[in-house]
């Protein structure tokens, strides 16, 4: 297995200044299309909602995207108004504590840190705010001291990947398939796992190459080059598959399957990035590992407002449609029950996913 840069494991730094952002979302998987800002809109009396993006802030057709879809919805629902973050590079720990108390110094009732980054801050800002309701999407709790007042919002990646993998698998015709991660750390391997676990039950001579585009630089998930030398590396060893989980990255592993030619495929990550993807793009993005991120801030959002807040660890696995595969294009249409043959095997936990490599 070959890595572009050395091994060190680092959690993802979420970095972003508090501000209203660009873009508005119809979901699917948190999809997002340009439109209105809702948070510049939005008016009602409900919840005040605060969402801290992770390190490429929304605009990526990903993993930030998918929250603002979340966001987008509890603010229709449930009446609230909101506000958000934007990334920039290079934030100490100090500043992400300051976003999140402005935050709640500025009224919010419910903060979410969209990244496991956050974990720290919010341990150190939530009991200072005992009513103020926080969460940290794919976040843990870093010391024994329990907060009450925090919800850790976690996702079953390695099951959605195990899925995509199998799709890759019965999709390859030469034997060969690709993974692409933005930056080597715990949860990016759960991506990797699942991966080639899936692939290797389809066919379990498959041969699977994985490249990180960074060990431990957060440019790795912002880096549409270094996912296209990725994944150009991989097809050129005979991939005809390669799936990524790398963020704004992944735009740069679609263009590499373009290059690539016909019979090349890519696999989104996130959100379904086959309604996101240019043109050009579409015919070779075989399916997306849905990753539902906006399902995770709308259900927190939703207990906030209906006076009982999600604490803990909370995961959203497939039995409760956390993570999933989509459709879109009709590319894997003719293996769809093949794949969802596999998805009961995990739901009625015949199949354990592993999710270490």
């Amino acid at each position: 297995m070959r890595r572009v840069t050395q091994l060190s494991a680092v959690v993802v730094v979420a970095v972003l200044a508090l501000s209203g952002c660009g873009s508005d979302s119809k979901t699917d998987g948190g999809t997002t299309s340009a439109s209105k800002d809702v948070c510049k809109t939005a008016k009602g009396d409900g919840p005040k909602i605060g969402l801290a993006y992770d390190v490429g802030g929304r605009g990526d057709q990903s993993f930030n995207d998918s929250a603002y879809a979340g966001l987008e919805k509890a603010v229709s629902d449930f009446s609230a108004t909101c506000v958000e973050g934007e990334a920039t590079d290079g934030e100490a720990e100090s500043a992400r504590e300051d976003r999140l108390r402005q935050m709640a110094d500025g009224g919010a009732t419910a903060v979410i840190g969209v990244g496991f980054a956050y974990s720290d801050a919010i341990n150190k800002v939530a009991p200072d705010y005992p009513d103020v309701n926080f969460a940290v999407v794919d976040g843990f709790d870093p010391d024994k001291d329990v907060n009450k007042n925090v919800a850790y919002l976690g996702f079953a990646e390695e099951q959605g990947s195990y899925l995509v993998g199998v799709a890759a698998a019965e999709k390859s015709k030469t034997g060969t398939i690709g993974f692409v991660g933005g930056v080597h750390n715990d949860l990016i391997k759960k991506f990797e796992a699942g991966y080639v676990a899936g692939a290797k039950a389809a066919k379990p001579d498959i041969k699977v190459l994985v490249n990180y585009i960074q060990e431990s630089d957060l440019k790795g998930f912002g880096d549409p080059a270094g996912g296209k030398s990725a994944a150009t590396g991989q097809f050129d060893k005979d991939a005809d598959v390669v799936y990524h989980a790398s963020g704004a990255s992944g735009s740069g592993v679609f263009d590499a399957a373009v290059d690539a030619g016909d019979g090349k495929w890519a696999i989104g990550v996130d959100s379904d990035q086959w309604k996101t993807a240019t043109e050009a793009q579409k015919p070779h993005i075989l399916t997306s590992m849905l990753k539902r991120v906006d399902t995770a801030t709308f259900d927190f959002v939703k207990s906030v407002d209906g006076g009982k807040p999600l604490t803990s660890y909370q995961v959203y696995d497939l039995k409760a449609d956390g993570v999933g595969y989509s459709t879109s294009g009709g590319f894997v249409d003719d293996i769809t029950s093949d794949i969802d043959g596999y998805k009961d095997k995990i739901v009625s936990g015949d199949t354990k996913v592993p999710t270490t490599p």
